[in-house]
């Protein structure tokens, strides 16, 4: 009898596991940034090479870091939402061009519009290592002082939008 009641218990265990692992979000990614400042970086303008932006020209305002390549194929599905996102005005949204041909990714945003306010070159992708990026795109809330608050996994969509990124901006605004 017992020859049969273990195998059965192990296969209700492992039965509850894969019930709980099927309710997770594979795109919920934990990433050991968050409350953390963001990395520091000094990068090249991707319309004015020799022009250098780093993490500290953000600060004071609530911004996205938005990485991004026009080899990305989820990049092109999010591309329409962060385009809309940046008529909001809400947040300034920063590019972090991704292993990317600097041509390629200008022509991109002269085919199907520019959401930047400015897109930084990350050719080696040492910044994108440095912000735990897994893949493209990816989306971080960075706060006034310069943490990281937020990370999207994954092309943004409409729904995220007003779901969690415009409540979020408008939350870290009113803090001080």
């Amino acid at each position: 009898m017992l020859r049969y009641v273990i195998p059965l218990l192990l296969f209700v265990v492992l039965a509850v596991f894969l019930a709980l692992g099927l309710k997770l979000n594979p795109r919920d990614i934990p990433s050991p940034l968050i409350g953390k400042p963001a990395p520091a970086f000094s990068l090249p303008v991707l319309s004015t090479p020799e022009r250098q932006l780093t993490e500290q020209d953000f600060k004071g305002q609530v911004w996205l870091l938005n990485v991004w390549a026009s080899w990305c194929v989820s990049c092109r599905s999010e591309h329409p939402v962060l385009n809309e996102m940046a008529k909001l005005n809400a947040a300034p949204i920063v590019g972090l061009n991704y292993k990317d041909e600097p041509e390629a990714a200008e022509q991109w945003l002269a085919r199907l519009g520019n959401p930047y306010r400015v897109s930084i070159m990350d050719i080696e992708g040492r910044t994108g290592i440095d912000y735990g990026v897994y893949g493209v795109p990816e989306t971080f809330v960075i706060d006034k002082h310069g943490v990281i608050r937020y990370k999207h996994t994954g092309p943004v969509t409409a729904e995220d939008v007003e779901r969690v990124f415009l409540p979020m901006i408008n939350q870290l605004k009113a803090e001080s």
